[in-house]
């Protein structure tokens, strides 16, 4: 409580500068400063309306990171974005799957915890405009980014698919007008090993090129007792490639290809919890003679003996004792073709052509013991095709855009979930086949109308129409039993129109408010998890849920020192898809209904240019208004519950500090404070997998820099406390399979690099 309130009045002593700033509101307020050796306050450019714009101009609740900023708040991957993003959670696992590259991404609340095919992610995830179909593939290095936005609420006018919760947009770095590039070594904690290269390379006046190679390799760090493997590990490589050719002014072609491949052991996931009283347990535990067992019916003792499934064999935080074979591959291909074509001068046609495929699998034994509980392969392959149409006016009082957005899926899943022995009921290992075929296609506009010099409305909208299909068959391997084998096509539709509207006011150069209401709207689908036939026929199937945002905010800059972006929202969320347990299998059902109120705040404050101070904070209020009955649920949840993903408070302050020291060379030490209140990672709140404590981080780096030699060594320290919490869990307690595990941070991290620019 103490940690918590010393960052919050740090904050809000940056925040109480807006009323210290009133007299300075009613003059011209300096231009923010060129940048220079040293800091000062960048302008920051994004393209959260699909137009660019500055920051302090744009009437969106958005965090905007620089790639200067990135390298020095130590934001090196999109799952330390929450370190320094009000209102964002990242994890970085999926239990589900045991996929360690899977991504759960949560925005005010908003998001999804299955990473499978078949149920669409809450956040949108963007490359180069271009969407990204899967939460599988969402933990990625920033090798060669050029800037991120994170965009709260619902985006469903501009971005639409699936960014009910919001949207992040990575921005790779366009190729240089000269041949040159840079060189990043470097070394860390659990045999941390990485290169990073990139080159730019001009073919002529007209066609430039960059290509980049990265490549990390990282030990595990949570040891498998059975055969010594150690989970968590890293061994990823990247390359990518980016042509871009300008024949006139008025024209432009850019053709973009990336390819990585991970070969890992598979997720961090340990041993949480077991119910003894559960038929999974109490069987394999009778089968293996422990004592005191007289039926398959006995509760298992809690007793410290290896032939009992029970809570002894939790082995700590860093080690379990699984022996089902784990692993976590991806290999993920993709190209975008973007042109672009100035029609007139205030007139551009764009075109965004995009296709991508993805192949990945994940084994984990759910139970992490010894006993054949509950374990799971999980496949993946697929593809995904997208094109978009804009035309983008830019007038003297009227701009906008109006567009066409088209998306086709197809992806096959084959999970196979081993179950207890023969000893259990037969039916010891199901094979749940899925091929998912997904269709979109998306009409939208959003145009802005500057009133007055200082009064400016914008108004859009878009329609919305999916058709989501699923092809599932289902079988026994142990005895040879057809579960569910239609093998047929089974599709549904759904449409839907969400709008948006903002009215901002500039009062002066300094000072910028303004008043928005957005609507969000994520697909409905089917379920490739079941037990068996349903009464339908069909795979059991799930709505769409929406989201509706009222918010009003402010944006300050005061003598280039000073910037302070404030807002308070209400998000009424309907619907909501959340994960329930019936049998053994997760199901996703609409839960009922939530609303979400909130404050975010980010301030940076540069008295000199020697010295930074910049962070913000988050305070979210969530409440499960209206709970549906889901018939046969495991899984409890009530209007009491909170919402997965939703710490009440969240906050960073982080501070730089330059010292010039005897020739080019600058040094510059840098202190973080990260701030994450209690949460939970399930909707039935369980508290075996929760983050039930809140969490202090604090994360140091030094810099020694020369300008002119162009090369910078660093020195980082993230979570020097060596604080340790869950990060993602997963729970089957209030079932027959009476499991729960949980996955921990890696703990205290130290990492050393080299950069070289040519």
């Amino acid at each position: 409580m103490r940690r918590k309130t010393m960052l919050l009045a740090a904050t809000a002593a940056f925040t109480g500068f807006i009323g210290a700033g009133q007299g300075a509101l009613a003059q011209t307020a300096t231009p923010a400063a060129e940048p220079q050796d040293g800091f000062a306050i960048e302008e920051v450019v994004v393209t959260a309306r699909r137009v660019t714009e500055n920051l302090q101009d744009t009437p969106v609740s958005v965090s905007a990171f620089t790639g200067d900023m990135l390298e020095r708040r130590q934001i090196a991957s999109t799952a330390d974005l929450d370190d320094a993003t009000p209102s964002l959670q990242f994890a970085p696992v999926s239990p589900l799957t045991g996929n360690s590259a899977a991504a759960q991404i949560f925005i005010r609340g908003v998001g999804q915890t299955d990473a499978t095919a078949g149920v669409d992610p809450g956040v949108g995830l963007y490359i180069d405009d271009v969407y990204m179909g899967s939460a599988v593939g969402g933990v990625m290095d920033f090798r060669d980014i050029a800037g991120v936005q994170v965009l709260r609420g619902p985006q469903g006018t501009l971005f639409g698919r699936n960014t009910i919760g919001g949207a992040i947009l990575l921005t790779t770095a366009a190729p240089g007008e000269d041949f040159g590039g840079s060189f990043k070594a470097g070394f860390g904690t659990d045999n941390l090993r990485e290169g990073i290269l990139a080159l730019n390379v001009p073919i002529s006046d007209t066609v430039k090129t960059r290509f980049t190679y990265g490549t990390r390799v990282q030990d595990g760090y949570v040891t498998r007792l059975y055969d010594g493997k150690k989970l968590g590990d890293v061994n990823t490589f990247t390359i990518t490639g980016k042509v871009r050719w300008t024949p006139t002014e008025k024209f432009t072609a850019e053709l973009r290809g990336d390819y990585t491949k991970s070969d890992e052991n598979g997720a961090p996931l340990v041993f949480a919890a077991i119910n003894e009283t559960s038929a999974f347990p109490r069987a394999v535990s009778y089968a293996a003679g422990c004592p005191g067992m007289a039926s398959v019916g006995t509760t298992v003792p809690s007793i410290n003996d290896k032939r009992c499934a029970n809570d002894y064999y939790n082995a700590g935080k860093y080690a379990n004792n699984g022996t089902h074979p784990v692993n976590s591959d991806l290999e993920n291909l993709g190209a975008s073709l973007l042109l672009e074509y100035r029609l007139a001068d205030a007139l551009t046609l764009k075109s965004i052509t995009a296709y991508r495929t993805l192949e990945w699998a994940g084994s984990r034994d759910a139970d992490n013991t010894p006993f054949p509980i509950l374990a799971t392969d999980y496949s993946s392959k697929g593809f995904q095709a997208s094109q978009e149409f804009q035309a983008l006016y830019s007038g003297s009082r009227l701009t906008g855009v109006a567009g066409l957005f088209l998306f086709r899926q197809a992806v096959d899943d084959i999970l196979t979930v081993t179950l207890s022995p023969p000893t259990a009921p037969t039916g010891t290992r199901d094979s749940n086949n899925n091929e998912v075929r997904n269709k979109n296609w998306a009409a939208f506009t959003q145009w802005t109308f500057k009133a007055t010099d200082a009064l400016s409305v914008t108004a859009g909208l878009r329609y919305t129409d999916e058709t989501k299909g699923s092809r599932p068959y289902q079988f026994n391997y142990s005895n040879p039993t057809v579960l569910y084998v239609p093998y047929k096509l089974y599709e549904r539709k759904f449409s839907a129109t969400t709008g948006s509207f903002q009215a901002q006011y500039r009062w002066n150069a300094a000072l910028m408010t303004y008043a928005s209401w957005s609507q969000g709207f994520k697909g409905g689908g089917f379920n490739s998890r079941f037990n068996g036939v349903v009464a339908s026929g069909q795979p059991p199937s799930f709505e769409p849920e929406t989201a509706e945002t009222t918010e009003i905010g402010a944006k300050l800059d005061l003598g280039g020192k000073l910037r302070i972006n404030a807002d308070i929202f209400n998000t009424n969320y309907e619907d909501l898809q959340f994960t329930y347990r019936v049998g053994t299998a997760p199901y996703l059902f609409n839960a009922g209904k939530a609303t979400i109120k909130g404050l975010e705040v980010e301030y940076t404050y540069v008295p000199t240019n020697k010295l930074v101070i910049e962070g913000g904070f988050s305070y979210l209020d969530d409440s499960i208004d209206e709970v549906s009955t889901i018939v046969g649920a495991t899984t409890a949840v009530t209007t009491n519950s909170q919402l997965p993903y939703t710490p009440k408070w969240q906050g960073n302050v982080s501070v730089a500090y330059t010292v010039d020291l005897s020739g080019d060379l600058t040094l510059i030490p840098r202190g973080e404070i990260v701030y994450t209140d209690s949460q939970f990672f399930d909707a039935g709140n369980t508290k075996e997998i929760a983050q039930l404590d809140a969490i202090t981080k604090l994360n140091v780096g030094v810099v020694l820099e020369n300008k002119v030699a162009d090369w910078k060594a660093q020195l980082s320290v993230n979570n020097l406390t060596k604080e340790i919490y869950p990060v993602a869990g997963n729970s089957s307690l209030s079932t027959s399979s009476g499991y729960a595990e949980v996955a921990y941070n890696r703990g205290r991290e130290v990492a050393l690099s080299f950069t070289k620019r040519f």
